[in-house]
């Protein structure tokens, strides 16, 4: 069927190209940084769009001569004459401009948002160098590609975008997802909000972008997994006026809207604002389930002058929820032995609320066109008040007790981070440097301590034949009437920790050879359940890239992180920190005129230091100390490809075979048995295309495909073991847009498939299921 829509869609662009052409372009300061939010219009037609954050546009023409005209701030516009040819790309040299601080934006929501392609990082990276020259592979799912999907939230196919990653079962307020064998840390315009068991699911109606960074990431952390991170980059104010509502209907009685606000508030154009208002109620494939949620999102920022601004973000996400367990489902006998409608949730439980407060302060400022500071601090407090079912018998026959556990949470995080980019030459070697220094300070609070069967022994609840309503044993009655903070029994996971990080990206002949070396240096003081245990680490970095010519790189990276242990050795020696190191290569290719875009790496993961249980009883009954001898590799290809292949026809395309086992360890029968939660070989593909000309324009196409094998259980070393079996989803979609109007129809799970993601538990499976068929209908009014 893909290839099909391909063909189809390849042979339709052509004739649309036999009366028009393309104009790219892109314009720069006269530093060779991307200038924003310029205005760009056609023979004054009145038809205008704004470059992206990569300082590029794209723009359809009748074929002939033309006068683009290139508005920057107050200025008198630029005129560039412009041959048009049919069925041909014009790809304009680089324009450069005056930078003006009225029209510089660090994210602009314009008519060139559909795009999938991004040349270069957010500023909450901290890199200035493009996507295409920089030693490592980062990813940007754009505003286009998430809007083309209807992605509303994060679990909802965000991990389809991006090679290699994977969502794990979850408990019904977060997604987890695993990347390159390890969970990957979540991080919020550059800062690390990851929790055990957070942080609340974001919802895309306040996001721009979704950045994926491979392997270890030292310009951001040393602290952490070595798999990787993605950042979650919100909308700002762009300065210019204008906005978007959208509704959203769909299967399961799915009711949205939002409406996003972008504008000035003084004549001078120095107070800019940007606002997210979304609203949502769901219910659920599965019975007695649901999901409420709105968000608030204002932005104000605040131009102080030519060299400095500064931006206040306040965003609120709220959400209703059913008990945090009841998306999984048990059985003695195996995986997907229920209906998909089963549920072990009860209509009479008291629903989960969680509260997710988030404000942040960004200051930049411009010492000249080769300096710049940026200081930028965060609060995030969150609060949880809630449940969690899960079984404490499971038999055969399907007999089960329901135990529900109360899960309340308090998350209280601080951050602060001020960093310096630069520029300057050294003979004929260009230097990009890059001097942070990062702080934080993450507080969990959690109450489980109570718990309360819902069925008894002599009458239990069974799962083959479920009566809901009326358990037995009755409901819970938690007592919460004492502040979470103050609760004896509360448990408290913390972590602070301060970084000072050190990059130089040298320029060798005239920059077509980059070598980056940076260091960091890491403290980090945690407090786990009880057990408090610390860690300086000094972590390096070094990278190289080579542009083979101007469409074409390939690079290699040694990168490394750490994480704080807290086990004993012998001669009560607190554990080294396990450490995580990354040798990769990559190729980085840009296809037609710069459309396209495609990386291809192969890395190397070794986690060293691990510890295993020391196997001699001597002085050491209680198994109280470890050994620090255990090492697990982690090894794979990664494909991506993403952005336009031909004018209307987008796509995106990616394959990860990744290989997770351990290597080294005491008890030699684990060697070689695989690390838990990966699947061997995922590919992804998707296709959107929309007629150029003709009567049908503005008609589009979308379909794409998942496919996952050899896919290994998040194991918790139960008696019982079984694999997953391969996976594989449709989606396909359609949709109209005629000027600022569009509407957007999706169906997922195309073939009705039986998906599903579990593992095993004692002695008994678990697993949860995702919707079968769906559809979605979004109405979009752009002014």
């Amino acid at each position: 069927m893909k290839f099909i829509l391909t063909a189809c869609a390849l042979s339709l662009s052509t004739l649309s190209l036999a009366q028009t052409g393309v104009v790219t372009g892109k314009i720069t300061d006269h530093s060779g940084q991307p200038l924003s939010g310029v205005m760009i219009s056609l023979d004054h037609s009145g038809k205008t769009l704004v470059t992206a954050p990569e300082g590029t546009f794209v723009m359809n023409a009748v074929a002939g001569k033309h006068d683009l005209y290139v508005s920057v701030g107050q200025k008198m516009p630029m005129v560039i004459p412009v041959n048009v040819v049919a069925g041909d790309t014009t790809n304009l040299p680089t324009i450069t401009a005056e930078r003006q601080r009225k029209t510089l934006h660090e994210v602009v929501v314009s008519a060139n948002k559909n795009g999938y392609k991004a040349d270069n990082a957010s500023s909450s990276l901290k890199l200035l160098t493009p996507l295409a020259l920089l030693p490592q592979n980062i990813q940007v799912i754009t505003a286009g590609a998430l809007s083309d999907r209807q992605i509303l939230s994060l679990k909802d196919g965000v991990i389809q975008e991006v090679s290699g990653a994977t969502r794990l079962g979850h408990w019904g307020n977060y997604t987890r997802i695993n990347m390159r064998g390890a969970r990957a840390t979540e991080f919020r315009n550059g800062f690390n909000i990851t929790s055990n068991w957070g942080p609340l699911t974001a919802d895309m109606s306040m996001v721009e972008r979704i950045e994926f960074v491979k392997g270890p990431a030292g310009f951001m952390m040393a602290n952490g997994e070595p798999g990787g991170m993605f950042n979650i980059v919100t909308k700002k104010p762009t300065g210019h006026t204008g906005g978007s509502v959208d509704f959203t209907f769909g299967s399961y009685d799915l009711y949205r809207a939002a409406l996003s606000l972008d504008g000035q508030l003084d004549k001078k154009n120095r107070l800019q604002y940007h606002l997210d208002l979304m609203g949502q109620t769901q219910n659920s494939f599965q019975k007695y389930s649901f999901d409420r949620r709105y968000t608030i999102h204002p932005v104000l920022k605040y131009l102080i002058d030519d060299k400095t601004d500064i931006t206040l973000e306040y965003s609120l996400q709220h959400a209703t929820l059913p008990d945090l367990g009841s998306p999984y489902l048990f059985s003695a006998k195996g995986y997907n032995d229920l209906p998909t409608d089963a549920t072990l949730a009860d209509p009479n439980l008291a629903p989960t609320q969680v509260n997710d407060h988030n404000a942040s302060v960004y200051l930049h400022h411009n010492f000249s066109d080769n300096w710049k500071l940026t200081v930028q601090a965060s609060y995030l407090y969150a609060t949880q008040v809630g449940s969690s079912i899960w079984p404490s018998y499971v038999d055969t026959a399907g007999n089960m007790i329901r135990s529900v556990g109360m899960f309340d949470v308090i998350s209280d995080y601080k951050f602060a981070q001020a960093f310096l980019n630069g520029k300057f030459t050294t003979g004929d070697v260009q230097h990009k440097v890059l001097v942070g220094l990062d702080m934080g300070d993450k507080e969990n609070t959690y109450d489980w301590a109570q718990g309360f069967d819902l069925d008894t022994k002599e009458t239990p609840f069974n799962i083959y034949n479920p009566v809901y309503g009326n358990p037995s044993n009755g409901y819970p009655e938690f007592d919460r009437s004492t502040p979470l903070k103050q609760r004896p029994e509360a448990s408290i996971v913390n972590q602070s920790y301060s970084g000072v990080y050190l990059q130089d990206e040298m320029g060798f002949w005239n920059n077509k050879v980059r070598l980056t070396i940076a260091g960091r240096f890491s403290h980090v003081w945690q407090s786990s359940y009880g057990d408090f245990y610390t860690a300086n680490k000094v972590t390096p970095r070094v990278g190289l890239s080579v542009s083979l010519d101007k469409n074409t790189s390939v690079y290699a990276l040694f990168d490394q992180s750490f994480i704080p242990q807290s086990g004993l050795l012998r001669g009560d020696k607190l554990a080294k920190p396990e450490t995580g190191n990354n040798y990769e290569v990559g190729l980085k290719k840009s296809w037609f005129n710069g459309r396209l875009e495609s990386t291809v790496s192969a890395y190397r993961i070794y986690k060293n230091g691990l510890l295993t249980s020391d196997p001699d009883t001597t002085d050491n009954a209680d198994h109280r100390y470890s050994l620090q001898l255990g090492q697990a590799m982690v090894q794979g290809v990664e494909v991506d490809v993403r952005g336009e292949i031909a004018p209307g026809l987008n796509a995106i395309v990616n394959y990860a075979y990744t290989d997770s086992k351990v290597t080294k360890d005491v008890d030699e029968t684990k060697v070689g048995s695989p690390i838990p939660g990966f699947a061997k070989h995922i590919f992804n593909g998707w296709l959107t295309y929309k007629i150029q000309s003709s009567a049908l324009k503005g008609l589009g196409f979308s379909a794409g495909a998942t496919y996952r094998a050899d896919r290994s259980t998040w194991s918790w070393g139960a008696v019982k073991e079984a694999q997953l079996p391969n996976y594989f989803r449709m989606d396909a979609g359609v949709f109209y847009q005629y000027g600022k109007f569009k509407i957007n129809l999706m169906v997922n799970n195309l073939l009705n498939e039986d998906l599903y993601v579990g593992s095993t538990y004692g002695t008994f499976y678990y697993w949860q299921m995702e919707a079968p068929r769906n559809f979605k209908v979004g109405i979009t009014y752009n002014f």
